[in-house]
């Protein structure tokens, strides 16, 4: 089994330091506990309410900055996956997810579908999304908005993804009473079509008058919610990540072995 937590946290825009040490208080947290896979939010590091992309800009790294060395060496056995604002060799600022463990960074994945303001401060990432082979299993990362894009997803669990983990910012929107938020339901679609878990890990608070919707979920291989946020913001459970391999809903029926993609390419060959 893999233990997953995910640290719905509240960084503030402009207080790089301070989101900093949150960021790796929470990686101390759960990999003292011996959490085996540790997520944070998107922009973790900067917060996302940017009031130019000037400002943006002081609030991006590098990969090289000697923060990623710390909570590496605070992580261990455990991979961490967390969002940041990062600054690129020539300039060009990415909404970025490193990936690291006691080993050092393993992966920065560049968000592909920048959400609304985005496009005005970050350049989208041109690079498939890592999966990397762990001893938790075979891990994806996604960034909200891309977990929108059906395509995408659907690519990731056919290159063997085990668990996707995606670190998100989303703002909160109305909904029916009693209702989950939109994007969570659309996560628990995403894993059951596919048949892999899915973690979530949003943010919560207010910033600079954005609320969040601190819908931060653990999805199993079925699709259903095994955890969410409690009264600390942590959500933990463990999954056999194994189980995302199988991919036989019934002796008769498979996920991925039903497909049809040569009769879809001949009867859309236009869609892309």
């Amino acid at each position: 089994m893999t233990r997953i937590e995910c640290h719905q946290l509240a960084p503030r825009v402009g207080e790089l330091a301070a989101n900093q040490h949150l960021a790796l208080a929470a990686i101390r947290s759960s990999a003292s506990a011996g959490v085996d896979v540790i997520v944070l939010p998107e922009l973790v590091t900067s917060g996302y309410v940017f009031s130019s992309a000037a400002e943006a800009a002081q609030l991006a790294v590098g990969r090289d900055d000697p923060m990623f060395t710390s909570w590496a060496e605070a992580a261990g056995d455990s991979l961490v996956i967390a969002g940041f604002a990062e600054r690129a060799g020539d300039g060009l600022l990415y909404n970025s997810a490193v990936a690291l463990d006691g080993t050092g960074i393993r992966a920065v994945y560049r968000k592909i579908h920048l959400w609304d303001s985005e496009k005005l401060v970050f350049t989208p990432g041109g690079d498939a999304p890592p999966i990397l082979d762990t001893r938790h299993g075979r891990i994806g990362i996604l960034i909200c908005y891309d977990l929108e894009f059906p395509e995408l997803t659907r690519a990731v669990a056919l290159a063997g993804a085990d668990l996707i983990a995606a670190p998100t910012n989303w703002p909160l929107t109305e909904r029916p009473a009693g209702e989950r938020a939109a994007e969570v339901l659309n996560c628990m679609v995403t894993a059951r079509v596919n048949h892999l878990a899915i973690a979530c890990c949003d943010r919560t608070g207010t910033e600079r008058g954005q609320r969040w919707t601190a819908g931060t979920t653990i999805i199993d291989q079925d699709g259903w919610p095994v955890a969410t946020a409690d009264d600390a913001g942590v959500a933990g459970a463990e999954l056999d990540l194994l189980r995302s391999r199988d991919k036989t809903l019934t002796p008769l029926c498979d996920a991925f072995g039903d497909r049809r993609p040569e009769l879809y390419a001949r009867i859309f060959p236009l869609q892309h």
